[in-house]
């Protein structure tokens, strides 16, 4: 009687679970793009100058595709690229970006983004790995300090359990999971 008792329980339990992913007692949380975007338009503006050569100018927060591509952050950003004292030229990026939680700031950041293509009809051709390559710096420099979301001391339970039983995080189609494991 007790084992059936326990059998039906532990098996309660596993069709019970609201995350199919996750293991046994294992929790998943999750946040979404479009609050991950919330959190970028609460950030300045950011530009690097390379001496004499060139300014690169992050003109808005960039949009964020979670999952697009598969497992990684899209990034699509609008810029200003400035060469030798010359007006500054517009450009359209696209690149991504992979997930990292930071277990001292209690954070998640974008991690290792890439610029992937700069586009722009005024660049001229010969210049884009070298633009490729300053606007890849930018967007590693604005990431690095930037969370896209943050565990809060006062928020859910399952916020307050993340801050201690964080076990991995992945990125999905318009969110990120993160899962909690006592183990």
């Amino acid at each position: 009687m007790r084992f059936t008792l326990t059998a039906l329980l532990c098996a309660a339990l596993l069709v019970l679970s609201p995350h199919s992913n996750a293991g046994f007692l294992d929790q998943e949380i999750t946040f979404t793009e479009a609050e991950v975007q919330a959190a970028l338009a609460r950030n300045t503006k950011t530009e690097m100058r390379y001496p004499g050569l060139i300014a690169v100018a992050l003109r808005e927060p960039p949009t964020i595709r979670l999952g697009v591509p598969e497992g990684r952050a899209g990034i699509s950003a609008k810029m200003d690229i400035t060469l030798l004292g010359n007006p500054p030229i517009p450009v359209e990026v696209k690149g991504n970006a992979g997930i990292r939680y930071d277990d001292q700031a209690k954070a998640f950041f974008l991690d290792n983004p890439t610029a992937d293509s700069v586009e722009s009809i005024a660049l001229p051709r010969e210049y884009e790995p070298n633009i490729r390559r300053a606007v890849t710096q930018l967007l590693k420099a604005y990431f690095r300090e930037k969370p896209v979301y943050v565990l809060r001391e006062d928020g859910s339970l399952q916020e307050i359990a993340a801050r201690r039983l964080l076990k991995a995080v992945r990125i999905e189609p318009g969110k990120v999971v993160a899962t909690l494991s006592p183990f």
